[in-house]
This record gives C-alpha cells, sequence and structure tokens, in this order.
C-alpha cells in the first residue's frame, strides 16, 4: 500500500452473520443479519480534515454495534441494551420484518464478544409479513405496506 504511514489505517471491522426465523413459533420470515464492531484500528483513524478519531467524534462507543439487515442492505449503529423499537423508529431504516425482534433479542445478549453469538436465532413470536418496511422517522407516521402485485389478466379473458 503506498501512503504516508500517518494517513493508512488498515481496517478489519468484527463480524457476525446471524439469521433469524420464527418459523418454529408459526411465522413465516427468515432475517439475515450483519452484526459488526468497529476494531481499535478503526477507532484509531483519524480525519483528514479535523484530526479527530472519525467515530469518537461521531458520538460512537466501543461498545456499540452495527447492525445490517442484508435483506434491505440497510441498518444503523446501536447502543446494546436500548429499546429497539424506539431506536429503530429513531434511525427510520428500512427493515425486514425480523429486524425490531431480532434487536430486542439482541440487546439482551452479552455482545462484549459477537463471535460467541449463534449464528441462528428463533424467535418466539408468530408475527410475520411478506414485505419489509421503511420505519417511519421521528414525527412520521407508518406508512401502509403495498398491496401485494397481483398477475395480469388474460387478453383473451372469457
Amino acid at each position: 500500500m503506498a501512503c504516508a504511514a500517518w494517513t493508512c489505517y488498515l481496517t478489519q471491522m468484527q463480524t457476525k452473520f446471524i439469521e433469524a426465523t420464527n418459523v418454529d413459533a408459526g411465522g413465516m420470515n427468515w432475517g439475515k443479519f450483519m452484526v459488526a464492531r468497529f476494531t481499535e484500528s478503526e477507532w484509531q483513524r483519524r480525519s483528514e480534515v479535523g484530526g479527530q478519531s472519525m467515530l469518537a467524534e461521531r458520538g460512537w462507543a466501543k461498545d456499540d454495534l452495527l447492525v445490517l439487515d442484508l435483506q434491505t442492505g440497510e441498518g444503523a449503529v446501536f447502543k446494546p441494551g436500548g429499546y429497539a423499537k424506539g431506536d429503530l423508529d429513531k434511525h427510520a431504516v428500512w427493515v425486514c420484518p425480523l429486524f425490531e425482534p431480532f434487536l430486542g433479542w439482541l440487546y439482551a445478549q452479552d455482545s462484549a464478544d459477537i463471535e460467541k453469538l449463534p449464528a441462528l436465532v428463533k424467535i418466539k413470536s408468530p408475527v410475520s409479513a411478506l414485505y419489509g418496511y421503511r420505519r417511519p422517522g421521528p414525527g412520521q407516521q407508518k406508512k401502509p405496506a403495498a398491496p401485494a402485485r397481483r398477475g395480469r389478466k388474460s387478453a383473451k379473458a372469457g
């Protein structure tokens, strides 16, 4: 890598892929998530503009987790032990139906070492949905889901 020692940083975010399902509870959903934590080298990364820590300057803490919904491609940084519904409403991300219960489950776990988290989580709620949805942001109402698309009618309707 060709760069000055003080501007080059190796980043090796610690990640864990976790699947979640509620099929055993009578549901029908399957969530795919990536849980990640910034490493020490990422915490040391300084801004080229302001010279401060890129992460600490944003208000993040070393225990915070980046949770990404692999189906929708959206996620946010969360503080473990929070309130899943409130945190998701704050971030207004597009999520699969299991994101909120998964985040609630994650908050109840010891996340000091995310590698120790299981690869599969069985959510105990049968509540299911056919589509993901965008969480309303602060002060917004949840929009109704788009109706399911129906097949085209044949031109030779009889």
